[in-house]
């Protein structure tokens, strides 16, 4: 099955002040069966969030991110499969990927690359 998508890649700027960061990921096809995972490649264990159709599976999600991550219950029906981040810090600032595996076959959605700055708490 192909999966038909827009690759994604810009900064997305948080202040100190911000309740939550929404990074978007989205796609006009979910296969059957998918899994989503978003990933931090640079952390051990690097998902931050994963999820099938059986809903959130967090049990291999890094500690960092614990009960911070979110994504719309109504995700796999609708495509919309961007990441809510509650709470952002500073240490937040990396770079994220968004990947759907449907049956082996791997689909990277979208990519975000970010730096730090000196005024935001959390830069993607």
């Amino acid at each position: 099955m192909r999966i038909s998508t827009m690759m994604h890649a810009f900064g997305v700027e948080v202040y100190e002040w911000a309740e939550s960061v929404l990074l978007p990921c989205q796609t006009s096809s979910v296969p059957q069966f998918p899994t989503v995972v978003w990933s931090r490649y640079d952390l051990t264990p690097s998902t931050i969030h994963q999820l099938s159709e059986r809903g959130d599976d967090l049990k291999d999600q890094n500690q960092r991110y614990r009960d911070r991550t979110s994504i719309k219950t109504d995700a796999l029906i609708t495509g919309d499969l961007s990441l809510t981040l509650r709470k952002p810090r500073l240490s937040d600032s990396g770079n994220y990927t968004c990947t759907v595996t449907a049956f082996g076959n791997e689909q990277r959605l979208a990519d975000y690359n970010g730096t730090r700055q000196q005024t935001c708490s959390c830069c993607f």
